[in-house]
């Protein structure tokens, strides 16, 4: 199981690394100076109920 995790990780790692950085992953929409996720800092990315 803890193979299959480290799997999982290192295949997850190397798709990132490999994303383009003008355009998002999943949608593949180009980003612009105007995106709002630019405004979210660490603090907005929390597990509710945590």
């Amino acid at each position: 199981m803890l193979r299959l995790f480290f799997a999982l990780l290192a295949s997850s790692t190397l798709l990132v690394a490999c994303a383009d950085t003008e355009t998002y992953p999943l949608s593949g929409e180009e980003c612009t100076a105007n995106d709002p996720v630019l405004d979210l800092d660490a603090a907005d990315c929390t597990v509710p109920g945590v």
